[in-house]
């Protein structure tokens, strides 16, 4: 429509692969949209990528040559600075009015361009974020994990102020973008960047029309622990970067309360949205996982690498 913002929607790739492809037919097949620009950046470990810029010639597909992360690229850590390091290039190439971060692994509704632009027009907000589903029907450790990781994101919940919004659907307006480009140029944080326009009294705001359906292939636990622990450590090295000395060790001795906590909370959560039968048949699974969250958060703690 006449008059609407360009929307670039910076796509991160997590599976690659057929994942890649069915998330911009998505894409191609949204609703009434907005002038779109949609950009994959992708680095000499997933090259093959490029092949599929003959089916898709209006997107960007945007390569990065060899990236060297600081730990083995076969480790947890390894692969989300590659991720991390995807998003920067990605959101320092969008030349859109409003920015959008999306995973292959996370399945856009119809309407989600769309959508986009009426929040912005309505709430006047700078980052908004989205429900994020999970895409049935799961196996019970696949649920498990989804609730570890997204399960405050499932719907129904009421739209409003955020605490935290995910970056498996999450949108920035071209304001925001800018004023935290130094922070996310050479690597993008979600938690960095947000804590940012956060004590700026920038307000995030989650919304529960703006919708993706996570889908991920049947996993197992040799997958998930060393996932579970890798991500909970960068979340702990990020979370102390710049904090005091006695604040950052009491956290470490705290820690040892956060499982249980996350446990609560999950049941918690899941609960309110009427699914606090399944979450008690996957607490056997949750309970490994969010320890593994808790040991690898207790190590951030402690090596507080940046």
């Amino acid at each position: 429509m006449n008059g609407d913002p360009k929307i670039s929607i910076v796509l991160t790739v997590v599976e690659g692969g057929a994942y890649v492809r069915d998330f911009l037919r998505d894409v191609a097949a949204f609703e009434n949209p907005p002038p779109l620009e949609v950009i994959v950046p992708y680095d000499d470990s997933i090259a093959e990528i490029a092949a599929y810029a003959g089916e898709f010639p209006d997107v960007i597909f945007l390569p990065l040559g060899k990236i060297v992360p600081k730990r083995p690229i076969t480790s947890e850590a390894g692969k989300h600075e590659l991720y991390d390091r995807r998003r920067s290039a990605g959101l320092a190439a969008a030349t859109g009015d409003i920015i959008g971060i999306l995973e292959d692994r996370g399945r856009p509704q119809k309407d989600w361009a769309r959508v986009v632009v009426r929040l912005y027009a309505e709430t006047g907000k700078n980052v908004i974020g989205g429900a994020i589903e999970c895409k049935e029907p799961a196996p019970l450790l696949n649920w498990s994990f989804y609730c570890t990781d997204f399960g405050r994101y499932g719907r129904p919940f009421d739209s409003g102020p955020a605490d935290w919004v995910s970056d498996v659907n999450l949108s920035y307006s071209r304001k925001a973008l800018d004023e935290t480009r130094h922070l996310w140029k050479d690597r993008y944080h979600e938690p960095i960047v947000h804590w940012y326009l956060i004590g700026r009294g920038e307000e995030l705001w989650l919304s529960n029309e703006l919708v993706v359906h996570h889908q991920r292939p049947p996993t197992t636990f040799r997958q998930l622990v060393p996932e579970r622990f890798g991500w909970g450590r960068l979340f702990g090295e990020l979370r102390v970067r710049d904090m005091t000395e006695p604040k950052r060790w009491a956290l470490i001795f705290a820690s040892p309360i956060i499982a249980p906590l996350l446990w609560f909370r999950h049941f918690r959560i899941q609960s309110s949205k009427g699914r606090g039968g399944r979450y008690l048949r996957a607490l056997p699974f949750v309970i490994i996982l969010s320890s593994a969250w808790m040991l690898g958060e207790i190590t951030g703690y402690i090596t507080k690498r940046n």
